[in-house]
C-alpha cells in the first residue's frame, strides 16, 4: 500500500516487535518498610492515549505501541498515516480480535477510519485524551507538544556512521550494507551517511562492493544525483529528495537513472565529500553517501553536525576504545551502537527490547509500558511493619 521499503524487510519488523516489545512485566511495584510505617508506589494507567503513526513503519509501530500502551493499562485510539491507512486498519482489527479472544473489553484498540490533518489536530485536543504519543516527522511533533497535553514524540534522524583505521573492514562493510539497505533506508535508525577515516576507506568500499552494494562515482554519480533529488539547496544544507524514490530499491533507482546494473543490489554507496547535500539530508532511500575524513577526530566532529541534534541513534566501527568512548559521549544519541547496524539497537540481532517509538525530541528513548504509565504513591504512617 504505501509503496515503501521491502517486504521481507517488514515481515522481520513485525516479528521483532511481537516478540521483543516489553509488557506487564516491566510494572513492578516498589515498597518501602520503615518505623513511620509503609509506602507504596505502583504503575498506573494515563487513561486514553491518542497515538499518530507514521507511513514508514505503520504496522510495526501500531504492535509496539499496543503492547505496550495496553499492558500498562491504557486503551488508544490510533490516527494513523494516510497513506498506509488499509494496512495500518488491517493491523488494528487483528489487535481488536486477539484482546477480545484472550477474554479482553471490546474497542481497547480503536483507529480513525478516515485519518487526514484535522482529525490528528482533533485528538490532540481532546478532553478525553490524556497522553499523546507520536511517531512521526518533525511537523507532527510540533503539534503535539504545542497541543497543550503531557506528549511522548519521536521524531526524524539523520543517524552517522564513523569507521577508523583500526576496525575490521570487511565485518564493517557487512554491517552497513545491512544497516543501510533494511526496508530500503526508510526507518529512522538505519544509517544515512559514514565517516571513515582516509587509510581505511578503500578497503571499506571494497568491502561494501562485496556485500551486495554498487558504488557510484564520476558520471554515474551526477546522474543519481540528478535522479534523487528535486532540489539541492547548496554545500552542507540538506536537499529535497524526489518522493518518487523515497524507499524504493536500489536497482531501481538506477534503473531510473540510466545506470546499467547486474541482479538486485541492496544499496548504492557514494564516495563524496563532506559537503555533499546527500550527508546533510535524512534520505530515506538506500543511497548511502561514503566521506572521506583525515582522522577519526575529524569523523566524529562530522558525524555530530550532520545527525543535526536530533539526538536519534548512531554508530561506530572501531576497536579503539577509547575512541568509541568518546564518540558515545559526544553523539549523546538515544541509541549508540559500536561494530554493528544500527537496528541492533532495537534487538534484532542484538540484546535487549524493541520500541518503534524512540522518543528522542521528549526524552523517553526506546518507548515502553513505563513510558505509558503514571507513577503513584501510597503511604500508611506509623502502621503495617511487621519487625
Amino acid at each position: 500500500e504505501t509503496g515503501l521499503g521491502r517486504c521481507e524487510d517488514k515481515v522481520v519488523k513485525n516479528r521483532l516487535v511481537t516478540e521483543k516489545t516489553p509488557g506487564c512485566e516491566e510494572l513492578r511495584p516498589q515498597t518501602w518498610s520503615g518505623d513511620r510505617g509503609l509506602t507504596l508506589t505502583e504503575w498506573a494507567p494515563f487513561g486514553v492515549i491518542g497515538a499518530i503513526t507514521p507511513t514508514t513503519n505503520p504496522t510495526s509501530t501500531i504492535i509496539c505501541n499496543t503492547i505496550g500502551m495496553v499492558a500498562a493499562g491504557n486503551t488508544v485510539v490510533f490516527n494513523v498515516h494516510p497513506s498506509a491507512v488499509r494496512c495500518s486498519m488491517e493491523t488494528v482489527r487483528l489487535i481488536h480480535r486477539a484482546v477480545r479472544e484472550a477474554g479482553g473489553p471490546e474497542d481497547v484498540v480503536t483507529a480513525v477510519g478516515a485519518p487526514t490533518v484535522e482529525s490528528a489536530q482533533t485528538l490532540m485536543t481532546h478532553p478525553g485524551v490524556r497522553l499523546l504519543v507520536v511517531t512521526g516527522g518533525a511537523g507532527v511533533v510540533k503539534a503535539a507538544m504545542r497541543s497543550g497535553k503531557r506528549a511522548i514524540c519521536a521524531g526524524p534522524g539523520n543517524p552517522p556512521v564513523v569507521v577508523d583505521a583500526t576496525c575490521d573492514p570487511a565485518a564493517a562493510a557487512r554491517h552497513i550494507v545491512r544497516g543501510a539497505s533494511f526496508d530500503n533506508n526508510i526507518i529512522c535508525v538505519d544509517e544515512k551517511e559514514v565517516f571513515v577515516v582516509a587509510e581505511a576507506a578503500d578497503a571499506l568500499l571494497r568491502g561494501m562492493r562485496d556485500a551486495g552494494a554498487y558504488l557510484a562515482s564520476g558520471s554515474d554519480l551526477r546522474k543519481l544525483e540528478a535522479t534523487i533529488f528535486s532540489e539541492t539547496r547548496g554545500p552542507r544544507r540538506p536537499g529535497v529528495m524526489a518522493k518518487d524514490c523515497i524507499g524504493k530499491n536500489a536497482g531501481e533507482i538506477l534503473r531510473r537513472a540510466g545506470i546499467p546494473t547486474d541482479g538486485d543490489p541492496r544499496l548504492v554507496a557514494c564516495d563524496v565529500p563532506e559537503d555533499h547535500p546527500l550527508v546533510w539530508t535524512e534520505q530515506m532511500m538506500p543511497v548511502l553517501p561514503v566521506v572521506r575524513v583525515p582522522d577519526v577526530d575529524r569523523a566524529i566532529e562530522l558525524a555530530r553536525e550532520a545527525e543535526h541534534g536530533f539526538g536519534h541513534s548512531a554508530a561506530m566501527h572501531s576497536r579503539d576504545i577509547d575512541a568509541l568512548s568518546r564518540m558515545a559521549r559526544v553523539m549523546n544519541t538515544s541509541i549508540f551502537v559500536k561494530n554493528g547496524p544500527i537496528y541492533s539497537g532495537l534487538g534484532e540481532g542484538g540484546e535487549g527490547y524493541t520500541s518503534f517509538t524512540i522518543a528522542s525530541p521528549t526524552g523517553e528513548g526506546l518507548t515502553g509500558p513505563l513510558s505509558f504509565s503514571r507513577r503513584r504513591r501510597c503511604v500508611l504512617v506509623d502502621h503495617f511493619r511487621i519487625v
